[in-house]
């Protein structure tokens, strides 16, 4: 995509939202890291079913150890994958008492070294808590990224490397909301919604239907 239309790309999409919010539901930075854990292969729809009940009195590490492993799973166990879960993040919740005295750490190298923590949450939680230019790239922003010809690449990394180089530095804090919602609601998978697009005419996509 030209410089000019990846401008252009931006512009409307601050126009449309401009202070775009992660769907996901938290209450402090800790609460946004656990349900960035359990969002992993799961809906942000699903995770907020299942942690209203939960957040309403676990949001701090220690609380979260004071409940234990069986009741989080029974908090949780609508959430795919919710064994290993919450088995990572009692873990991840002990590191951060132990190791950054109670507090989310504000580092990607410190943040992936939790447990069920990778490269993509580590970015989600650093862009929404520390307000750092980050790219989070999920299977939205991958396939967006690739399908517009805003940001091609063969993997999540090389898309993420590809978007910190293209996007203008006034719109990189909430790029990443942007092109998510643009993914989930419109730019879908199966059923791209092109004539509801506001970016469909500067987009490169070769099956669009405008």
């Amino acid at each position: 995509m030209k410089k000019e239309n990846i401008h252009e790309f931006f512009k409307r999409l601050q126009a449309d939202n401009p202070d775009p919010k992660s769907d996901l539901e938290y209450t402090n930075p800790y609460t946004l890291l656990v349900a960035v854990v359990l969002s992993a292969q799961s809906t942000d729809k699903g995770v907020n079913k299942a942690t209203r009940a939960l957040f309403a009195y676990v949001d701090t590490p220690q609380k979260m150890l004071d409940l234990g492993l069986d009741s989080l799973k029974n908090h949780i166990k609508t959430i795919g994958l919710y064994n290993n879960k919450a088995k990572n993040i009692i873990a991840l919740s002990e590191s951060i008492i132990r190791d950054f005295d109670g507090q989310v750490p504000d580092t990607r190298e410190d943040l992936m070294s939790l447990a069920g923590v990778g490269r993509k949450t580590a970015n989600v939680v650093l862009n929404i808590v520390f307000k750092q230019p980050t790219m989070a790239v999920d299977t939205h922003i991958f396939r967006v990224s690739n399908r517009t010809d805003l940001a091609k690449g063969k993997n999540p990394d090389a898309v993420e490397a590809a978007l910190l180089k293209a996007v203008p530095e006034e719109f990189s804090l909430p790029a990443h909301h942007w092109l998510i919602l643009l993914g989930r609601y419109t730019c879908k998978a199966r059923s791209p919604e092109c004539t509801k697009c506001i970016v469909a005419d500067l987009c490169a996509f070769k099956e669009k239907i405008i």
